[in-house]
């Protein structure tokens, strides 16, 4: 099968050629109806017969797969191996492409890939490639970066990442040919690890408290590890059984004859590239653990959480989500065929690792959408056992909400939302009446409210009624309909009643915009006391009629909604000129659609859109007392997030513009440079130049009023957030209550959020922050969060 095309070589053009290694090397360990091992030896014969003539194409595919398909990393390790023994200049080749392609991945800030290629690399000497004491040697340089001054921990975390977790395929190898480098490396390792900072732990882990749930014992204690502490753990195990580790596939062995025959490779001396300012490192993380051999009585016994086996696992189920997440289909057929299914419970361990990539914090490794539609094809390949699995560890993470980080709370209620609407909305709800005793206020009660709310949102309010028992009636969400104040006979005496009537007629009768305004004339403003007509300055009452007149009148659907948003957009303008008035067009959106949060949401949106109202004064209405019965929804957080995105968005397009501007003007001095024929060069270069030069100019205003605006933002946020919980732990401290309060929880760990997830604009201005809010004199419960935050990249 492999040799086919070999015979067919004469004929063929060299791009298909090309085309066939490729697809060769890429297929290899696939299901096929010959052996690993025979596929290896069959395609090791076609690569060295092509090896003259495609040499640089072979050794381009296979450094790309090394990084790309780390979950193919033994079989790809063992072809190479093969190849060496039979090529020994192409072998010294691949691990001089191979280094180069590292230390290319370390200066561009690709630290995952970079981590496979190490992993690839150690496991070269398991395969006779790489002599082992030039492994060693590049391990030393590795661990040696924990002795470096002035670098960010973060960036030692990861060269003692990358030698620890290279362990589990190469420890044993490397032990025995020398064990005392070693063991000095290994104690290196441990005194750094001692003295690490955790300060940002608080700030990532999932769960605050130290016990998943009652039953469990202390090899379950492993919820506020961080991933470093864990492989740690683990890796002192698996020296302590003597290296043995029983999961990895290792067709190298069935080719040990050939092998050690081989002549090695030293590898080129490594040295860690230096800490830069565009060096950019990933994020310290926390191990995340669902279940242990007690969840799952019946099947395979479950690794325990400090076995190497453990980390292995899971490591190449996140490889093989990495490599397939955008085909949903092949990623859930690829995790189901894992190799040694039968030897492990495995859809608990897929399910655990799912849920370990959806709740990662600051963010999951890919949109969390992706997460849903794979479990819905998982469940759908496997329809006998894994949504039982699934509902296990649904009812879980339903216990342990009290515990649960709120943003991971927002994930959850997203997706198993989003899930319920793919399975007829069906759950036993009967078995989370607990939540119905307990305080509106309480993470459960909460919970089941939004999830209810979203799932509204996919389907429609009666199905929502009909689906849940009537005892939940309490937590349905509300009968989305707009409330119009002036719609009812009895309010006829309220202030602008006359007007709205009048309003009504004239929408409907498609007035002009003049006559709109004629009209908002005659109302009259509360806040003013004499007679001085001040045109539309800030009249809440004559916003008050208007917008909840046109929103009454445009209820029937969200384009109706935006149809009069569109046009009537000059008469918005015109209201809400000021500040004030801004903040009271979105009150009155509060009180009109307040039982509709999508409504809300997406009305928001377009006002901030068509710049009817800005970012700040959206961020000052979150944080007003009229929104206070809604504050820990979870509605008010997606238009506040949505909010500063769409700040941020801006800023980047700006900054965009002028880049692409001044690349412009370069190109054109480029070019002018190199044609210098002309001797009226001066004045004809001054004409070109000066409306690139103008518009260069504009576009750095533009971009400092953005910028500056951008600031603004975070700062009112933060201030508004400072002054919320000072005014709530004061409040605690003279009443002697306690202060850790299902509110204070959920107000403390949006402030978490708001750093977490727009960590990088927010570096930006640290200085500003430290100086002007996180000041020394705020109490310690709020500064925690901005050391927290600050520790994360120190």
């Amino acid at each position: 099968e492999i040799g086919q095309p070999h015979k067919r070589r004469r004929t063929s053009e060299p791009s298909e050629i090309e085309e066939r290694l490729e697809s060769l090397i890429c297929r290899v360990g696939e299901k096929s109806t010959s052996s690993l091992e025979s596929n290896l030896e069959g395609l090791a014969g076609v690569l060295e017969a092509d090896l003259p003539n495609y040499k640089s194409k072979i050794l381009r595919i296979l450094c790309t797969v090394a990084r790309l398909l780390p979950e193919k990393l033994t079989i790809y390790t063992t072809l190479v191996g093969l190849l060496n023994a039979r090529n020994y200049n192409f072998g010294g080749e691949f691990v001089e492409a191979m280094t180069r392609q590292l230390k290319e991945c370390l200066k561009v800030n690709m630290y995952s890939e970079a981590e496979y290629l190490v992993r690839f690399l150690s496991d070269l000497v398991n395969c006779h490639v790489i002599a082992a004491p030039s492994m060693v040697a590049m391990f030393e340089n590795f661990v040696s970066v924990t002795q470096e001054e002035d670098v960010p921990q973060v960036r030692c975390d990861w060269y003692v990442f990358a030698f620890l977790s290279s362990l589990p395929w190469v420890g044993k190898e490397l032990y025995e040919k020398k064990d005392a480098e070693i063991d000095r490396l290994l104690s290196h390792t441990e005194s750094y690890l001692k003295r690490r900072q955790k300060i940002h732990i608080p700030m990532l882990q999932v769960w605050t408290a130290d016990k998943p749930h009652p039953q469990e014992e202390a090899s379950r204690l492993y919820l506020l590890y961080t991933y470093l502490d864990c492989l740690w753990a683990q890796i002192q195990k698996l020296k302590k059984d003597r290296w043995q580790e029983r999961h990895i596939l290792r067709p190298y062995l069935a080719f040990d004859s050939i092998l050690c025959e081989a002549l090695q490779h030293n590898l080129p001396p490594f040295t860690p590239p230096p800490h830069t300012e565009d060096s950019a490192y990933p994020m310290p993380r926390v191990i995340f653990r669902m279940f242990d051999y007690t969840d799952d009585p019946e099947g395979p016994v479950m690794p325990g959480s400090h076995s190497v086996e453990r980390f292995v696992i899971e490591e190449n189920l996140h490889c093989i989500i990495k490599s397939h997440w955008k085909e949903r289909k092949t990623c859930a057929a690829q995790l189901l065929s894992y190799p040694g299914n039968n030897k492990i419970p495995l859809n608990y361990h897929i399910v655990e690792v799912i849920f370990a990539e959806l709740f990662q914090l600051p963010s999951p490794p890919h949109i969390e959408v992706m997460y849903t539609a794979l479990l819905i094809e998982l469940c759908k390949l496997q329809p006998g056992s894994l949504p039982q699995v699934l509902a296990q560890a649904t009812e879980m993470l339903y216990m342990r909400l009290d515990t649960m980080n709120t943003t991971c709370i927002d994930r959850f209620i997203n997706w198993f939302s989003h899930h319920l609407s793919n399975f007829q909305f069906r759950w036993s709800w009967e078995d989370w009446s607990d939540c119905l005793t307990q305080d509106l206020e309480k993470p459960k009660s909460k919970f089941v409210r939004e999830v209810l709310e979203k799932c509204m949102r996919l389907s429609y309010h009666q199905r929502i009624i009909d689906i849940v028992p009537p005892s939940f009636s309490v937590l349905s969400p509300a009968n989305p309909v707009c409330i119009y104040k002036y719609g009812e006979e009895s309010n006829r005496s309220l202030p602008g009643y006359t007007v709205a009537l009048c309003l009504t007629i004239a929408i409907k009768n498609k007035a002009s915009n003049d006559e709109i305004f004629n009209i908002l004339k005659d109302v009259p403003n509360p806040n003013q006391d004499d007679d001085d007509d001040e045109g539309f300055t800030f009249n809440p009452l004559k916003i008050e009629v208007f917008v909840q007149t046109l929103l009454h009148l445009a209820a029937k659907s969200f384009s109706h909604s935006f149809s009069a948003l569109a046009k009537f957009h000059e008469i918005f303008k015109a209201l809400a000129e000021s500040d004030e008035g801004k903040l009271h067009v979105l009150r009155v959106v509060y009180e009109v659609w307040k039982n509709h949060p999508q409504m809300i949401t997406v009305l928001v949106d377009k006002m901030i859109r068509t710049q009817i109202v800005d970012c700040a004064a959206v961020a000052n209405w979150i944080f007003s007392s009229e929104l206070a019965h809604d504050f820990t929804r979870f509605y008010v957080w997606e238009i506040l997030h949505s909010t500063i995105r769409k700040m941020n968005k801006h800023v980047l397009k700006i900054h965009r513009e002028l880049e692409e501007t001044k690349e412009r003007l370069a190109r054109q001095h480029k070019r002018r440079d190199s044609d210098d024929d002309d001797d009226d060069d001066d004045r004809s270069s001054d004409r070109e130049d000066g409306p690139l030069e103008e518009q260069i100019e504009r576009l750095q205003e533009k971009v400092e009023s953005a910028q500056s605006e951008q600031k603004n933002l975070f700062l009112v946020i933060f201030q508004r957030f400072i002054m919320l919980l000072t005014e709530h732990l004061v409040r605690c401290e003279t009443g002697g209550i306690d202060i850790f309060t299902p509110w204070y929880k959920s107000c403390i760990e949006r402030l978490q959020q708001i750093f977490l997830q727009h960590h990088q604009i927010i570096q930006q201005y640290m200085v500003t922050l430290e100086n002007l809010l996180f000041t020394a004199e705020l109490d310690h419960h709020i500064l925690a969060v901005f050391q927290q935050f600050c520790a994360l990249q120190a």
